[in-house]
């Protein structure tokens, strides 16, 4: 898997810079791992402008803003509080684009509702988009974490890819 991150991560790093991009993420059942493969690459300082780790609810509403009335009424892995992840990263930073992760990565913690696996990723940019998207990934927790990390960056890949012009 890290071979297929570090090359993501390369080609990510090719079309940021050359849209003239700037990427901020939020993390939180992944604790870092997305930063670690993002900031793997070469000259990333270029592009990528910082990583917010909020592995607690505290965390979240501290730093990024997230709702209290978010997090009691969806919870912490929901499309919603992974929405305000990714806005509050983007109001955080000096990024045009933000990415956020929050699920429940195992072996316990999960519901019927959410079971381990449900990863929710929210994608936010300076033009006002914000949509989230739901991973579910199996094996464990390395495994879902590993995955969560792929999926992430797999979409700001094609994301960025997507923008005609730079913000």
């Amino acid at each position: 898997m890290a071979n297929i991150n570090y090359s993501l991560s390369l080609h990510l790093s090719q079309a940021l810079t050359k849209k003239k991009m700037r990427l901020v993420i939020a993390e939180s059942c992944t604790g870092g791992g997305l930063a670690e493969e993002i900031t793997a690459v070469e000259g990333c300082s270029a592009w990528f402008d910082r990583g917010f780790v909020t592995y607690s609810n505290a965390a979240k509403v501290q730093q990024l803003d997230v709702s209290e009335k978010t997090l009691a009424k969806h919870g912490a892995v929901s499309d919603k509080t992974a929405m305000e992840m990714a806005k509050g990263a983007l109001e955080h930073s000096d990024a045009d684009i933000s990415l956020s992760i929050t699920g429940i990565a195992g072996p316990g913690g999960g519901t019927s509702e959410k079971p381990v696996g449900t990863v929710w990723f929210g994608l936010a940019d300076k033009t006002g988009r914000c949509e989230a998207r739901m991973g579910m990934f199996a094996s464990g927790r390395k495994n879902v974490r590993s995955n969560a990390i792929q999926f992430a960056l797999q979409w700001l890949l094609d994301t960025t890819n997507g923008y005609l012009n730079p913000i």
